[in-house]
């Protein structure tokens, strides 16, 4: 099978199209014929050689690629609820692997593995998993809404645009904070829109990763929650600080799947690519104001 890897950190050019064995599911695995692998501002970061850096990874020969998948069941090993040819998507944690979904096939648990409910499209099912995980277990930080303000920044962004509606739905009192062209769908998701920050607020959730500009906009006493918890920042301020670790939960995910394939939370797709043009992908994603998401297609 084919798959993208990364030997040398570096700019789009360190990735590398190469051939690996296929892979066989063990007892309570399954492996996926990859149909959809969505590309993620995190992979860049991969690539960059910044986890490398951290000492997340730790990879002898080659790292791969990708968060979120979505394909078909190829082959199963002993134990597990899918059949040959059952339509699934997952999202894969960590960054210390030698493949990822950036690939032709991909093992999984099947415990990690959630069904496609019918209507939905593949390419649109890769769009979902690792965006509404962060999204959903960045609101349960928060807690309770009890009408609290919320400001998400980014909020027409991958993260930011699942954070509005969900949190908006939970009861929170929410501003998008985005580009004035996107206002419509902010408001669209059930927020108030803003171009810049004004005022303060009981929480902020910052996909953007503002940082210091949205820590500022926390109240006396608030709850300021990031997405790169290896890069946690501190205040002197009277304000909780936490990061958003996402971790795999696959009864969640077929939630949020379903929600999708309901239409009541949008599927973003900005274009596709073919595997092999992942680098393309990745200069696309760089340069910022993308709208959906990229997603390669094996």
């Amino acid at each position: 099978m084919r798959a993208i890897v990364i030997r040398t950190p570096g700019g789009p050019e360190a990735l590398e199209l190469v051939d690996l064995p296929t892979p066989e599911p063990g007892p309570g695995e399954v492996r996926i014929a990859v149909a959809a692998a969505a590309v993620n501002p995190v992979d860049i970061s991969v690539r960059d050689g910044i986890f490398h850096q951290l000492g997340f990874i730790t990879q002898p020969e080659h790292v791969g690629l990708g968060w979120d998948v979505a394909g078909t069941i190829a082959a199963v090993g002993a134990d597990v609820p899918f059949r040959v040819g059952d339509r699934v998507a997952a999202m894969v944690g960590g960054v210390d692997r030698s493949f990822g979904p950036y690939a032709e096939e991909l093992v999984l648990p099947a415990t990690e593995v959630a069904s496609l409910p019918d209507g939905l499209d593949l390419v649109e099912a890769a769009t979902v998993p690792l965006n509404t995980l962060t999204a959903t277990q960045a609101l349960d930080l928060l807690g309770d809404a009890e009408g609290r303000t919320l400001l998400v920044t980014g909020a027409a962004g991958a993260v930011g645009g699942y954070a509005v509606q969900l949190a908006a739905e939970r009861g929170w009192q929410v501003t998008g904070l985005a580009r004035p062209s996107d206002e419509a769908f902010v408001r669209e998701r059930g927020a108030a829109f803003a171009s810049e920050i004004d005022g303060s607020f009981d929480a902020v959730l910052d996909p953007a990763s503002l940082v210091e500009p949205a820590i500022a906009a926390v109240r006396d006493g608030g709850v300021y929650i990031g997405v790169l918890p290896a890069m946690k920042p501190t205040t002197d301020r009277d304000v909780t600080i936490d990061a958003v670790q996402v971790q795999v939960d696959a009864a969640t995910l077929a939630g949020l799947l379903a929600r999708t394939a309901a239409g009541e939370l949008p599927a973003r797709v900005h274009s596709t690519l073919p595997l092999d043009q992942a680098a393309d992908a990745h200069r696309l994603l760089s340069k910022g104001g993308v709208r959906g998401r990229i997603v390669l297609v094996p």
